[in-house]
């Protein structure tokens, strides 16, 4: 089972892959830290130019500066985890280096989540703020709020959100058959990268999905160019691993062929049986029933 903290850098590069239409225009700054201790923000997005229109729903929402929370699968996001980013927000915006230097107005606060969080939208609604869907898998909240506000449902959103929607312990197959047809010309190495980091949390919490994609020629030849340093690091790893296991096993059979010849040398000088040498020699009772076998 891959480790949760690989799913933060997949998300990462699938948000950064979403707005790569607008990257020119994007700033992206991971796990930005709001002081010298580690306080930390997942990511951190900004907008070189206020006039830029985000071509991507997800960015409709986007000012100058654009914090983003996720949360990987099987994460919750409940209402401490809401204030958690508020605070976050609150504090980078506190923390400029002059008065009001990151204005409230250009601040905005994106939460990711893989399930819909019911939970916490029934919390926040008891509370006053409103839970309105933008888009299929886009919540806007509105109201008694800071600061601009959406959460983002990856489960529910549509196609054109492939490299978020793979993210997933359930992917469909035709949504990553669908990915890797995008994705496949990709050439830019930033570009690259955040396919990689997707396609790597993809495909380990999804092995038998791959599989059957690999079994098409076409789509392995695209999964294996996209995966190709990742595959060469499981080849070799394999290598380095079946080496250390033949090692491993060759000293073992050194080991047996010794202690063997150890018995045999005992039976002949001191004219024993061969359970009377094993009992000279201290072997236990379970492993002369192994050697008795190769005497």
């Amino acid at each position: 089972m891959i480790d949760r903290k690989y799913w933060h850098p997949a998300l990462c590069g699938a948000t950064e892959w979403e707005l790569q239409n607008n990257k020119a225009d994007l700033e992206f700054d991971r796990e930005y830290y709001l002081s010298k201790k580690s306080l930390q923000m997942d990511l951190l997005i900004i907008r070189k130019h206020p006039k830029t229109v985000i071509e991507n729903e997800i960015g409709e929402i986007f000012r100058q500066h654009n914090i983003v929370e996720f949360k990987g699968y099987g994460d919750s996001l409940n209402i401490d985890d809401y204030y958690k980013t508020i605070g976050y927000a609150c504090l980078y915006k506190g923390l400029g280096k002059h008065v009001n230097e990151i204005p409230a107005e250009e601040l905005t606060v994106t939460l990711m989540r893989e399930a819909y969080p019911r939970k916490l939208f029934k919390r926040l609604e008891e509370g006053g703020v409103r839970v309105t869907k933008r888009y299929e898998g886009i919540y806007y909240l509105e109201g008694d709020t800071l600061f601009p506000i959406q959460v983002i449902v990856t489960r529910e959103l549509n196609e054109r959100h492939l490299a978020l929607r793979i993210l997933t312990k359930k992917v469909k197959e035709i949504d990553a058959r669908r990915f890797l047809k995008e994705t496949e010309r990709t050439l830019e190495p930033g570009d690259k990268e955040n396919i990689d980091a997707v396609l790597q949390v993809s495909v380990a919490a999804n092995r038998n999905v791959y599989e059957r994609i690999r079994e098409d020629k076409d789509m392995c030849e695209a999964l294996r160019e996209l995966m190709k340093d990742q595959i060469e690091q499981e080849v070799e790893q394999g290598i380095e691993q079946g080496i250390e296991q033949g090692i491993e096993q060759g000293i073992q059979q050194g080991r047996e062929l010794s202690r063997i010849e150890s018995i045999r040398n005992v039976m002949k000088n001191l004219k024993l049986t061969a359970q009377q040498a094993m009992d000279a020699l201290g072997i236990t009772a379970e492993d002369q029933q192994v050697y008795l076998a190769k005497l």
